[in-house]
């Protein structure tokens, strides 16, 4: 359900990171001064909290919104989700981050309902 092209620049960063921690290990390697590793886990740990920003803020939320209005374009008003579907509509611009996932769930779940529906009819 993620977007390939918002999910890029996620990925970059992450690995990044991933950078930075084989740094920190040889560091740890290498006996380097103690303030110094501090200092890289510190510039590591706000590079992975910038990037779960990016992944849920940008990612997901992105995500959702196009699955809502893929949604929406493939119930025309007797799909027998639109209930579901306008109360996602209606929710999308309050959600919190720790919901984004539950709610990708939930439009994905009628997206499929309403795809099965139309090729019953």
């Amino acid at each position: 359900m993620l977007q390939k092209d918002l999910i890029r620049d996620v990925k970059t960063r992450l690995n990044t990171i991933k950078g930075q921690i084989e740094g920190i290990i040889k560091m740890l390697d290498n006996d380097r001064d103690p303030e110094q590793i501090r200092q890289q886990f510190k510039a590591t740990g706000k590079a992975l909290e910038n990037a779960e920003l990016l992944l849920l803020d940008e990612t997901f939320r992105k995500s959702l919104a196009v699955k809502i209005a893929e949604t929406i374009q493939s119930c025309p008003g007797n799909c027998g989700q639109e209930e579901i579907i306008e109360r996602l509509r209606r929710q999308f611009p309050d959600l919190g981050d720790d919901e984004l996932t539950d709610k990708m769930k939930e439009i994905q779940f009628v997206s499929d309902q309403v795809k099965k529906n139309q090729e019953q009819q």
